[in-house]
């Protein structure tokens, strides 16, 4: 019998934590490294909804990975940005990686989508 995708997913997130209980991280997008006891969480390079539900997940500080999801749709993730090198060269996301950089480690501060990209997905 096949495991479902919830127990693969709980697995992976299991077996993540145990790694990062034994060494501290690095977020591939800020470079800087991933202390145990910062928010982080999984990125699928390709959104789920877009059929990344098995594809390749890259492990990111929170604030990077909400950083990522209030600039860009899931459309837009799947099509031009579905790697890290890809979200680094974004001109918006590379001003980003230059302010966070300055920030500790463990550094967390809540993500907004700019009111503008709010209105612009309400019309859609």
């Amino acid at each position: 019998m096949k495991p479902s995708a919830r127990r693969v997913e709980q697995a992976i997130a299991a077996v993540e934590a145990a790694a990062a209980r034994r060494a501290p991280s690095t977020c591939p997008l800020c470079g800087r490294p991933i202390p145990p006891d910062a928010k982080s969480s999984r990125h699928h390079l390709t959104p789920r909804l877009k059929g990344g539900t098995h594809m390749g997940t890259v492990r990111l500080h929170q604030i990077c990975h909400s950083a990522i999801h209030a600039r860009f749709s899931e459309t837009e993730l799947a099509k031009r940005l579905a790697d890290v090198e890809s979200l680094k060269a974004d001109p918006e996301i590379s001003a980003f990686i230059a302010w966070v950089q300055t920030k500790p480690p463990g550094f967390h501060a809540p993500t907004r989508m700019t009111k503008e990209r709010r209105e612009s997905r309400k019309e859609r």
